[in-house]
């Protein structure tokens, strides 16, 4: 009875830590529920996050601020100070979207672009207009903390 316990204490302990109410991590591919904060200019912005290597290793780094900066009049991007992992597949964006570039770039869509990314997760409260009104016309800064 007491081994039951410790187990449960255990699995509710790493839930806790890890941040994610996820399905099967192993396909890398499903959403999961993180406990991650994101603001962009001090405004606080809702996303669904992936569930993938690459959101755990940017857990890992909270809190954390990202400079960002305007690029190609339909992305905002900032190095997050070190690399994260990678599974990089030739994707087309959406505003909204959130992004790993080469591994060492965060980049938050206000527009479209077709590259080779890792996904991060989705802006979900936000409209494109919105997005793009608040990334297109200044460089911005990224804040992402623990919830």
């Amino acid at each position: 009875m007491h081994r039951l316990g410790f187990i449960a204490v255990m699995i509710i302990a790493l839930s806790l830590m890890t941040g994610c109410v996820s399905g099967s991590e192993s396909s890398g591919n499903e959403e999961a529920s993180c406990d991650m904060k994101l603001m962009i200019n001090d405004v606080s912005v809702a996303v669904e996050w992936e569930n993938n290597q690459s959101v755990n290793a940017l857990r890992e780094i909270l809190p954390l601020t990202v400079n960002m900066h305007r690029y190609g009049g339909f992305e905002q991007v900032g190095e997050p100070g070190r690399s994260l992992p990678r599974s990089d597949t030739s994707i087309t964006t959406n505003a909204g979207d959130i992004v790993l570039y080469s591994g060492n770039q965060l980049v938050i869509f206000y527009g479209s672009n077709t590259w080779a990314y890792t996904r991060l997760g989705k802006i979900t409260d936000r409209t494109a207009s919105q997005l793009r009104d608040m990334l297109s016309n200044s460089d911005a800064v990224l804040t992402l903390s623990a919830d």
